[in-house]
């Protein structure tokens, strides 16, 4: 006669024989909430319209620019803050307006008294060839006319200061950009010898747009602008002889647009 199976027992075995089994696709996951979901129900597939979304973000990021500015106490900003620079109001500018470029701080190799010899010394001593820049800016001369030296000199000297920045610029000239030379003989320090300056730096800023030309680049005269002392109130700094951080602001207002456009 067979034994009888006590019936909590019977109803153990049954429970045993009913229970699924789990493999990996039954896992469920817990959220902080307490509720349970399935792990295909938390993972999207990016649509063709999401992804298009990403994209588009990623795209809109804008390009992040170096850009070295190289001269003399025009482009230090003798006597001005540092943001009252141009090269670094040119960047503000560039940063505040334009929806695909960035300027990182720009870098300049520039001090007061500098003529195109003790510019090129310097590059030399902060190696800075080795470098490479999306843009590069270049002023300089109005320390040669100053100190009485031969045009002839700036002639020979001028070109080889331009191939560099050219180099630094990735070999590209339309990376590169020569500002002219304003004319100190527009304000209170060079007034009493005004004919006699403005007519010799008429002749470097001459030569420099046409060697400007010859090369490649863009030139942008500025000169008009600091002649406008003294019809127009705030161009010169309080030493009396260098332009004031609104002087350099018309300078930037002048350009910014056909460099962007260059750009």
């Amino acid at each position: 006669m067979m034994k009888r199976i006590p019936f909590f027992f019977f109803s153990l075995l049954l429970l045993a024989a009913c229970k699924p089994s789990l493999d990996q696709n039954d896992l469920i996951s817990i959220d902080s909430s307490g509720d349970t979901h399935q792990n295909e129900d938390n993972i999207k597939p990016i649509s063709g319209d999401r992804l298009e979304g990403v994209l588009s973000d990623h795209s809109n990021q804008k390009d992040t620019l170096r850009y070295l500015a190289l001269g003399d106490s025009y482009t230090i900003g003798e006597s001005v803050s540092p943001a009252e620079r141009w090269p670094n109001q040119l960047a503000e500018r560039v940063n505040d307006q334009s929806e695909e470029f960035h300027f990182l701080q720009p870098q300049i190799i520039a001090q007061t008294g500098w003529t195109t010899s003790n510019l090129s010394n310097a590059m030399d001593q902060q190696e800075v060839d080795s470098q490479e820049y999306d843009l590069v800016s270049l002023l300089i001369g109005v320390n040669n006319q100053y100190q009485g030296q031969a045009l002839a000199q700036y002639l020979e000297e001028f070109p080889p200061l331009l191939q560099r920045a050219i180099d630094l610029a990735g070999g590209n000239p339309e990376r590169v950009f020569v500002v002219s030379i304003p004319d100190y003989g527009y304000t209170p320090f060079g007034a009493s010898n005004q004919a006699n300056i403005s007519a010799s730096l008429s002749l470097y800023n001459e030569a420099c747009a046409e060697m400007s030309a010859n090369a490649g680049v863009l030139y942008y005269n500025i000169t008009p602008i600091s002649q406008q002392y003294p019809d127009t109130e705030g161009l010169i700094a309080p030493d009396g002889l260098h332009p004031s951080g609104y002087q350099y602001q018309l300078w930037v207002d002048s350009f910014w647009e056909s460099l962007l456009e260059a750009l």
